[in-house]
This record gives structure tokens, C-alpha cells and sequence, in this order.
């Protein structure tokens, strides 16, 4: 049985659901080797600042039961290298490219991205990365102070969205934090505001300790938390905001195969995105392209679309 796997986010038009996440593939090319990689879905880049970032000192990642902490800091080449040095090989995969964007400072960075990105009509989509736990400030406690995230605030949102979507005319893609009290409140503020789509979850807020040092395991002292041991509240929150806006979501937490991705999309996501799973096993989402056209098959299920939010309760 021949089964279509083609989905919509806003006006860009994928031959497929699966992704590969921002932070977690690098620029494309260290996977070339792995899959042919003109299959995915799309490719979200590494996030891009306006300046050159080193990122948090080492050490930066620890495992965890079911999971990886990690504080990398949002190290990237800034915006001007990315678009020299990066962009044409990214570009040159045939899939197609999203650029994530953050701020050092405050939202008028987000703005200048938009609009410096906005120029450049091979990039496919913008996300808006307003959830990253990873950029400390130091505190007498060695850093353990953060910085408060604008997904955090469903105005900081709202007003952040409103103000990139005056500047461009791509896809928004606006990713949430799950360390939240309501993250259906935010993601009704980004569709507000104008986001052309929700991506969710970034990571949870974590902490490792080394009992014998007594000191933490991550430099930063504490990090994002991804993995399979997220799953279950990755996919209770895609669900929750699907039944809350109309927007397509694009779910992510510990996807590893292609059940976990069922998940999401029966639980309301249009798409998924692979993260931690790409350095255990770098081909994971084409074999989640290929696992989900035989369960469509299998199921004699057309179209991948007809299942979507298809939780029945």
C-alpha cells in the first residue's frame, strides 16, 4: 500500500514529519556519513546568536538514567560566519533548512536576526529558541542563578513573536519550555502573536552530583535535561497544547524509534524532531521515516495526516 507521509507547517510544505533538533546535529555534514540525508523532513540548525559564543566551560554533558544533562551554552560561530561558512552545505542536503535563532541580551537580538535571516529565500523557516536553560549569570552560588527565559512569560512571549513576525516573512517556528506552570498558556500567546507553528519540549532544568567530590557533574552546575526519561511529560504537554491552540506542533523529548514518535503525532504533533537519540544512534530519524510508512502500511492508513491528535480517551 502506497502511504504519504507529507505534512504542512504554516505555508512550508514537508515531504515528510520527521526533523532532526536544533543543538543536536550540528551543521549537517558530521552526519553525512550516516544517511542520505536529503530524506528528513528538515534539518533545524544548531542555534544561532548575533555574535560568536564559546558556550559554558567543560565539563558540559553528563548521563543520566534514560537521559543526558548538558549545558553546552549556545557555543555557535554568531550569525554572520553561520551564513558564510555554514549555510551552503546546510543548504546543499536537498532538505529543508531552519534556522534557530536566540538572544544574548534581550528581544531586540531575536528581531535582527529575523530580519538579517528573512533576506536570505533558501532558508525554509525561522525558530524562535526563547527556552534555552543553558545561559547562566554568575551568582554567589557559582552560577546557580539563571537567567529567566521569555517562554517563561506568556506577555515576554507574545510581545517577542509579535515583534519578529513584523520583520519577516518566514515560517515561525516559537519553541517552549517546559518548565513552566502552564505551557498551554504560552503557546496561546505565540499563536496570538502570530507563530506559524509550536515546538516542544526543550529540555528540563537538571542537576548531577559527584557524591565523591561533592560537586556538580556539569561545570555550570546545572543543565537541560533530554532523553527518553522526558517522554512521558513531552508527550502529556504536546497533547495539552494541541487541544489549546490550532497551530501545528512540532513534539520532541526522547524520541529513539518510531513508536515514540507515533506518540506524539497520535497525542496532536504534526511532526517530531530527534535530538538526543542522534548520538547514540546517528540514524535514527531515517529509520523513523522508514518505521513509519510500514505502520501506516501495515495498518492500511493513508496518510500520516489522518492520524494526527488521534488519541482517543
Amino acid at each position: 500500500m502506497k502511504t504519504d507521509l507529507r505534512i504542512n507547517i504554516g505555508k512550508l510544505k514537508l515531504k515528510n514529519p520527521v526533523m532532526v533538533a536544533s543543538g543536536t546535529f550540528g551543521y549537517a555534514e558530521e552526519f553525512e556519513g550516516f544517511m542520505d540525508l536529503s530524506r528528513l523532513g528538515a534539518i533545524v540548525t544548531k542555534t544561532i546568536t548575533l555574535k560568536p559564543r564559546k558556550g559554558n566551560p567543560a565539563p558540559r554533558t553528563c548521563e543520566t538514567p534514560s537521559g543526558l544533562l548538558n549545558s553546552i551554552g549556545l557555543e555557535n560561530p554568531g550569525v554572520d560566519a553561520f551564513i558564510k561558512d555554514k549555510l551552503k552545505y546546510l543548504l546543499s542536503t536537498g532538505a529543508p533548512v531552519i534556522v534557530s535563532i536566540a538572544s544574548e541580551k534581550d528581544a531586540s537580538e531575536f528581531v535582527e536576526l529575523a530580519s538579517l535571516l528573512d533576506k536570505v529565500k533558501e532558508i525554509s523557516a525561522i525558530e524562535l529558541n526563547i527556552s534555552c536553560p543553558n545561559i547562566k549569570k554568575e551568582s554567589r552560588n557559582q552560577g546557580a542563578e539563571g537567567l529567566s527565559l521569555i517562554s517563561q512569560d506568556a506577555r515576554a512571549t507574545y510581545e517577542l513573536v509579535k515583534a519578529v513576525r513584523r520583520k519577516t516573512r518566514k515560517v515561525i517556528i516559537t519553541k517552549l519550555s517546559p518548565n513552566v506552570t502552564c505551557i498551554s498558556d504560552i503557546a496561546r500567546a505565540a499563536e496570538s502573536a502570530g507563530s506559524d507553528a509550536i515546538s516542544l519540549i526543550n529540555t528540563l532544568s537538571g542537576m548531577c552530583i559527584n557524591i565523591n567530590t561533592r560537586r556538580p557533574k556539569i561545570a555550570s552546575v546545572t543543565g537541560g535535561l533530554s532523553g527518553p526519561a522526558i517522554r512521558p511529560i513531552a508527550v502529556r504537554m504536546a497533547w495539552e497544547v494541541f487541544n489549546n491552540i490550532k497551530l501545528p506542533i512540532i513534539g520532541m523529548g526522547g524520541i529513539m524509534n518510531t513508536s515514540d514518535a507515533l506518540e506524539f503525532i497520535v497525542a496532536g504533533a504534526t511532526a517530531v524532531s530527534i535530538g538526543t537519540a542522534n548520538f547514540v544512534y546517528p540514524d535514527t530519524a531515517i529509520k523513523i521515516i522508514s518505521g513509519l510508512e510500514e505502520y501506516l502500511s501495515k495498518n492500511k492508513i493513508k496518510t500520516v495526516r489522518s492520524i494526527i491528535g488521534g488519541l482517543e480517551v
